[in-house]
């Protein structure tokens, strides 16, 4: 039985696959554990944690951050004064006007690719695709760098409860024992539980047995880094089992639920927010529904004013709490929307000229960078692509751009060779 667990031909799909039963398997659809590495190093820099929160189709830069009221291409809202003084965005956003002092927002991006698939892979990885070559994604790698190697909770959580959008983080080059814990179907890990009839003294027997038949089968193969790493995603699964309230929401207090409202979204931003203070180092939530080819006014309507309040309330909560000083919080897409409205009073893929925000640790808040045309058509003040950004997200979090890794035989740096960071934006 257990020289079949650790058999060659039982790979990542199969292991989480299992049940968790005896040896404390773990399976789930929707879950994966990373498995851990054996030494702790420091901290790269302030930064500890870093919160994605990916508007899943492609949000409108004209309904939130670069709005251009009167104009043709600019739709029927006004736009209000931020925290920062002279800059305005959309009227739909009054709560996180008022927080702006905290965020960086960047109006210029020009990214190129419009489809969805292609343009989130070159968003989340910050390179452009590359043949033979799958590039880990910046969440993996802000996973790999930040965490601290102790802790038996996951290094990365990838919350994204709708199908709409749904992307899993890639690993890219990496060991798959970088992959994050997957949150698909709810907002708890499933398969925590004890088998009925199984106790807490019992399973912990079986899990020493398990560990110990597992490390004197590896002594005497080759592949021990993969029973190695199985013991580690074993570990992962006993703290996750020992720390299940932390996913359980009914633990905040009625108040602090409320203050985030018990929508989806806000939801997960809750969640988010335990997990950070509990030290998992990068977490990421996701907000559907952005693909506004039709009706674009009214869903942003509805889209906005949720985004609004549940941003705002996160951003108050982290900075309440002292972790807005030591969490990252970057807001992004695929892309933007167009300039010009469809004939189904839709905007469709923009990504010449879009924006995304960054706030917290790393980053000067109450700053705005870049700027485009009058209609927003292009970039006129500031360009930067997805690899500028995915550098400035590393170096905000005190990552040496210049690091490498090992893709097979060939060195690979972190940061793209010529992506320059948005220095203004900066901490």
């Amino acid at each position: 039985m257990w020289s079949n667990a650790l058999d060659p031909l039982l790979r990542r799909r199969a292991f989480l696959r299992g049940t968790l039963a005896g040896a404390a398997a773990l399976g789930s659809a929707g879950v994966s554990v990373a498995f851990d590495e054996p030494a702790a190093k420091p901290l790269a820099g302030p930064t500890k944690n870093v919160l994605f929160i990916w508007l899943a189709g492609g949000a409108s830069q004209f309904e939130m951050w670069d709005p251009k009221p009167g104009r043709e291409t600019g739709g029927p809202f006004r736009t209000i004064q931020t925290s920062i003084p002279g800059y305005h965005i959309g009227e739909l956003m009054p709560k996180t006007a008022a927080m702006l002092q905290h965020v960086a927002v960047v109006r210029s991006l020009n990214t190129e690719i419009s489809e969805h698939e292609q343009a989130a892979d070159l968003i989340s990885s910050g390179r452009p695709a590359e043949a033979g070559l799958e590039y880990p994604e910046i969440g993996v790698l802000l996973a790999k760098e930040l965490t601290v190697r102790e802790t038996l909770l996951p290094d990365y959580v990838s919350c994204f409860t709708t199908t709409e959008g749904r992307r899993r983080p890639r690993v890219g080059f990496l060991n798959a024992k970088h992959s994050p814990l997957l949150l698909e179907k709810s907002l708890r890990p499933e398969h925590l539980d004890l088998p009925a009839g199984l106790n807490e003294s019992q399973h912990t027997s079986r899990e020493r047995l398990r560990e110990q038949l597992s490390s004197r089968f590896a002594a005497r193969r080759a592949g021990a880094e993969l029973a190695n790493g199985y013991n580690s995603a074993f570990a992962k699964v006993r703290g996750l089992m020992q720390s299940d309230t932390l996913f359980n929401l009914e633990k905040e207090p009625e108040a602090v639920r409320l203050r985030y409202g018990k929508t989806p979204f806000g939801e997960q931003c809750l969640l988010a927010r335990r997990l950070i203070e509990a030290g998992v180092g990068v977490v990421k939530v996701a907000r559907g529904f952005w693909d506004s080819h039709h009706d674009n006014f009214e869903s942003h309507r509805e889209l906005v004013p949720d985004f609004d309040h549940v941003y705002s309330t996160l951003l108050a909560d982290l900075h309440e709490r002292g972790l807005l000083k030591s969490t990252l919080v970057i807001v992004l897409s695929e892309f933007g929307r167009t300039p010009v409205i469809n004939q189904d009073v839709g905007r469709d893929h923009y990504a010449t000229a879009w924006s995304v925000a960054l706030a917290g640790s790393g980053v000067r808040g109450g700053t705005v960078y870049g700027k485009t045309d009058p209609d927003g058509k292009t970039v006129v003040e500031g360009q930067a692509n997805a690899s500028d950004l995915a550098a400035t997200i590393y170096k905000a979090a005190g990552l040496d751009l210049h690091k490498e890794y090992q893709a097979g035989l060939r060195p690979v740096p972190l940061a793209k060779e010529d992506a320059q960071p948005i220095e203004g934006i900066l901490a």
